[in-house]
């Protein structure tokens, strides 16, 4: 019986080094944009989506984030090291269980649907190891460059200039079952998923920001009307 995705991966154990300043003293996930913190935004998400069980990865300044959700039914994958988007998946799957998941960046803000429930509505385990959200680039505000992905015949993904990928997916965890122990990227199974016609994707109608550098603050905010532009 196909699955559908109930769990979500909030990747949040990075150093935020492009934010400066900013993340000395707290980690990036806990910035603000709009009076709430980036890690908030994303879990406003997943609660609008219904999704039933959060994991959160952490490394650096990992006691800032536990503090955070002290009491809030989210789970912790607590890394010694960093992982990378693979690894630190990898080790979180058995907070997650063993049907798909949602995967989700807590760098960005988004306006429009629900990307969590626009992934779920396209999701498809039988033509489909990972469905990936992308934008056009007009749509993908404070990012740069010509996009990452392009859609193909049936929706399956390609390498190349055209959509830019907003850090939101669906993924199979049996996807992650071949590859190398220790830290890895997510690429690297996305690239092998291509070689299968397994890696899909879909585009996003709204707006995203991304709020990986200190002007991408200012640049949401602007985007959800928080601030006079």
């Amino acid at each position: 019986m196909p699955h559908q995705p109930d769990a979500l991966m909030l990747f949040a154990a990075g150093f935020g080094t492009r934010m400066g300043a900013l993340t000395r003293t707290r980690p990036k996930p806990l910035i603000e944009v709009a009076g709430r913190t980036l890690l908030d935004h994303a879990l406003d998400l997943a609660q609008s989506a219904g999704i039933g069980r959060c994991v959160v990865n952490t490394h650096y300044l990992a006691d800032h984030i536990a503090a955070h959700l002290a009491g809030r039914g989210v789970a912790i994958s607590h890394e010694e090291t960093i992982l990378d988007t693979g690894g630190g998946l990898r080790a979180a799957l058995p907070l997650l269980g063993d049907g798909p998941v949602f995967t989700l960046n807590t760098d960005a803000v988004w306006k429009g649907p629900n990307p969590l429930g626009h992934l779920a509505a396209a999701w498809d385990e039988s033509a489909m190891d990972a469905l990936l959200l992308c934008l056009p680039p007009a749509q993908a505000i404070g990012h740069a460059g010509k996009g990452d992905f392009m859609i193909g015949e049936g929706g399956r993904a390609a390498r190349g200039p055209g959509l830019v990928y907003s850090g939101a997916q669906i993924i199979r965890p049996g996807a992650l079952d071949d590859m190398p122990e220790g830290p890895f990227s997510l690429n690297l199974v996305w690239d092998r998923l291509i070689g299968r016609g397994r890696l899909h994707a879909i585009a996003y109608p709204g707006t995203w920001c991304d709020v990986g550098h200190p002007g991408g603050i200012t640049l949401a905010e602007e985007m959800l009307g928080a601030r006079d532009v």
